[in-house]
């Protein structure tokens, strides 16, 4: 009986959400949609027209899409399948579970075997590469056409191709990629003169399928694209990549790297519909490696407790230590990851961000160093504490300790994400908190090492 209710109820909203989409774009309805619970939601996408059903599973920003498009009858999945961009499809089908992938894909093949051809096809590719960002659907003419003859072309197959301001100029009678005209260089070519003439100058730029998403990104920003052409070893066209695909992609991936930067596993899906088990899981691992690498920290400190006993006055400090070095480790970790991330550095560049970081370290702790010996200063001269005679000592270790740490922090924050690259692991794992942890543990050490060799024979 309540489920009838609820069904009934969410028909009911799902009516009223469908009359308000009229009036809105296709943005604003994702953007509703995304908002509505999963079953209002579900039965909102149900009632809208294939056209703009199409329109809104093709957007990027739409949350759940699978579950929307599981929500229609087999028939018609495949119907708005056939409409998609091949790559929209295969990410979609992709993200289904394998009894359903199945049986979408037999639907699509019987209403249009050249799109789930082309859907599989692009399944195959790994995560990350060109070949699963890639669309099927570009346009391409023969070399030996006339601008003329290219023009009508473009006009026949607009609708059809995810992209005409690139045309792909083949060897006549294959698909090996010979020049890329661009529209605006075509529309002001001479209709009886031979595409080529109105070709590019450099040979077209083009990645393999297995190309990372990153070297594409790096590429398409390089010579200012809208697309670029993937190609076999052979030079055969296989696909293009779209620049507003390469977009949506970077902006996922600079939000997974922000998850790992925060010191916890990247969400695969929006903050809202994580489970609360799956969120327990994807923050408590990291937290608990954190925690055992800090109880090195406590250990550090019992080794050094004669000394704490007495020197109780180093104590006071040990905040100010820890976290300047922890700072400046989360500095460099931030440059060198976004650099590396640009291509701006690669591999072989560590023995010179080494090299640059130590006197940028040494400079940074002294000038901590000195901030803290004129703070030990003040409040001693002026009264306000009282650190004992011995406080020009206990200033000088405080001040050389930073020096130490703070290079250290800087050193370290710089060379891991190298490390990690290295080892194949991905540097945005090098985050702020695991360096953090790391300069918190070395940085106890060094501070109470240099107040041995200061405060010997003195306070220790």
């Amino acid at each position: 009986m309540n489920l009838t209710r609820f069904s009934f109820k969410a028909a009911d909203q799902a009516a009223l959400h469908l009359q308000a989409f009229r009036s809105l774009n296709t943005a604003d309805v994702v953007e509703r949609l995304n908002r509505l619970k999963p079953a209002v939601a579900g039965a909102a996408f149900t009632g809208l027209a294939d056209d703009r059903a199409i329109n809104v599973l093709e957007q990027p920003e739409l949350q759940r899409a699978p579950q929307l498009l599981q929500a229609l009858a087999p028939a018609r999945q495949a119907a708005l399948l056939e409409g998609m961009a091949d790559d929209r499809a295969a990410d979609l089908v992709q993200a289904l579970e394998p009894q359903a992938q199945a049986i979408v894909l037999s639907d699509l093949a019987a209403l249009a075997p050249a799109s789930a051809h082309a859907v599989q096809k692009l399944m195959r590719y790994r995560p990350r590469t060109a070949g699963s960002l890639m669309t099927t659907e570009y346009v391409a003419v023969p070399a030996d056409w006339s601008v003329a003859q290219v023009l009508d072309h473009v006009r026949e197959v607009e609708r059809k191709r995810e992209t005409v301001y690139a045309i792909h100029v083949l060897r006549p009678g294959s698909d090996v990629l010979q020049q890329v005209v661009t529209l605006r260089r075509l529309i002001t070519g001479q209709a009886g003169d031979n595409v080529l003439t109105v070709a590019q100058v450099n040979p077209p730029v083009t990645v393999s399928p297995l190309t990372d998403q990153q070297e594409v990104a790096r590429l398409i920003r390089r010579h200012d694209l809208l697309s670029i052409a993937v190609v076999d070893e052979q030079q055969r066209m296989l696909g293009i990549v779209t620049v507003d695909d390469i977009i949506d992609t970077m902006m996922a991936e600079g939000t997974e790297d922000a998850h790992k930067f925060g010191g916890m596993e990247a969400l695969d899906a929006p903050y809202m519909q994580i489970g609360f088990w799956q969120m327990i899981r994807k923050r408590a691992g990291w937290l608990c490696a954190l925690f055992v690498g800090e109880m090195l920290t406590a250990s550090a400190m019992q080794h050094f407790e004669g000394e704490l006993d007495k020197a109780l006055v180093l104590t006071l400090f040990i905040p100010l230590i820890m976290s300047s070095g922890g700072n400046s480790g989360s500095q460099a970790t931030s440059l060198l990851i976004r650099s590396l991330a640009l291509r701006e550095l690669t591999l072989r560049d560590w023995w010179r961000v080494g090299l640059r970081e130590l006197p940028t370290g040494m400079l940074l702790g002294a000038i901590l160093g000195v901030i803290a010996i004129v703070r030990v200063a003040v409040w001693q001269t002026a009264g306000i504490y009282d650190y004992g005679p011995h406080w020009m000592l206990v200033a000088l270790t405080v001040g050389a300790a930073l020096v130490g740490i703070v290079t250290f922090g800087s050193l370290s924050g710089s060379l891991l994400p190298f490390l990690l690259q290295r080892l194949r692991f991905d540097p945005a794992s090098a985050s702020a908190p695991f360096v953090a942890t790391l300069v918190d543990v070395t940085g106890l050490v060094i501070y109470f090492s240099i107040a041995l060799a200061i405060l010997s024979g003195t306070l220790l």
